[in-house]
């Protein structure tokens, strides 16, 4: 099969991407590698990916429609998908890729606050530009990330797919929320076949530096403070890295438009969770408190069930385990791990 995957240096593409070529698979992947959080991190992943010969790199920012659309018609081409003068009116009565796996994104509730431009500009004006390619080279399947993020701070107890997100609580939480809905205008006009991801705090090895695990971890192993915001008590669902990438492939069956939770299935509080990592590394963790970020929510839970049943899919990862195999990798890679620039940021 040929993919087209956007955020392919991201953690979540870059896992995606992995499991795709490991199973045989072609993938044209891009990204910008911007300074969201340390390159250097991204840099490693696109170094893992290359080792596969079917995989070929971009270096494109998805809000340069121009740039993206020459690149994409010459992958085409390269295929055999499109005429030498990348005429999109050549593929008009076939497919061009097989599906779109869109994950590009800026990332990140807090500093959605700060500059809120960008995100609209990635999260928005990016997402209709992979939107109006799926159309241009008749590529008929879109999986594309959403978040959690969207339900806001809900009272319910168990976050479903059909409850109300019209709530954000960052501009980050609102510009994924737009994606969802660029994407069902596109399924209603076009016949797009859709499935939107909302992915719950998603974590693992090579995870990215600005979250909680990987800074806690980094803190708790180099017996540095560990910043604490708000009481501790937020629970989150936390999602290990495979188990999600294996959701974005299963999500790739056509459904016609849906939106789908993929998390842990299971909360645990952030004091549980740094208590897991102290008793993993054998340490005791050094904990500074700061007053809880504004556009953090107090809890995330997934109901799991609607992946089950359309997609055959469920977490195979408990978080004891998934935080030995993140342990374990930062120790394996610590000497330059630890200098990542957003993992010693304040």
């Amino acid at each position: 099969m040929l993919y087209l995957l956007t955020g392919c240096a991201g953690f979540i593409g870059s896992c995606t991407t992995e499991q795709l070529l490991t199973a045989g698979h072609t993938v044209y992947g891009l990204d910008n590698r911007n300074d969201a959080y340390d390159p250097v991190l991204k840099e490693w992943r696109l170094q893992q990916l290359a080792r596969h010969a079917r995989f070929h790199f971009c270096p494109l920012d998805i809000t340069d429609r121009s740039a993206l659309s020459a690149w994409v018609f010459s992958a085409l081409q390269n295929e055999g998908k499109t005429s030498t003068d990348g005429n999109s009116k050549e593929i008009s009565e076939k497919n061009g890729f097989d599906a779109c796996i869109h994950l590009a994104a800026r990332a990140g509730v807090r500093y959605s606050v700060e500059n809120p431009w960008i995100y609209l500009d990635t999260n928005v004006t990016g997402t209709l530009n992979i939107l109006e390619l799926c159309r241009e080279t008749n590529t008929k399947k879109l999986v594309m990330a959403s978040s959690s993020s969207v339900y806001g701070n809900t009272q319910e107890e168990i976050f479903r797919e059909n409850q109300p997100t019209d709530t954000p609580c960052s501009p980050y939480a609102a510009s994924k929320k737009a994606g969802e809905a660029l994407a069902y205008s596109y399924h209603h006009l076009y016949g797009l076949d859709v499935s939107a991801l909302r992915f719950f705090t998603v974590y693992g090895p090579a995870g990215r530096p600005d979250m909680s695990i990987l800074r806690f971890v980094h803190a708790i192993a180099e017996g540095i403070p560990l910043r604490l915001y708000g009481n501790g008590e937020q629970e989150r669902d936390f999602t290990y890295c495979d188990d999600i990438a294996a959701g974005v492939i299963s999500a790739l069956r056509p459904v016609g438009y849906e939106i789908f939770n993929l998390g842990g299935d299971h909360t645990y509080s952030i004091r549980e969770l740094i208590e897991i990592i102290a008793r993993q590394l054998e340490k005791s963790p050094i904990i500074e408190c700061f007053p809880a970020h504004p556009a953090d929510v107090d809890r995330t839970c997934a109901d799991i069930s609607k992946a089950r049943q359309f997609l055959d899919w469920e977490p195979c990862w408990t978080l004891e385990n998934g935080i030995a195999q993140t342990i374990s990798w930062y120790l394996a890679n610590r000497d330059w791990v630890r200098e990542l620039r957003t993992l010693r940021a304040e």
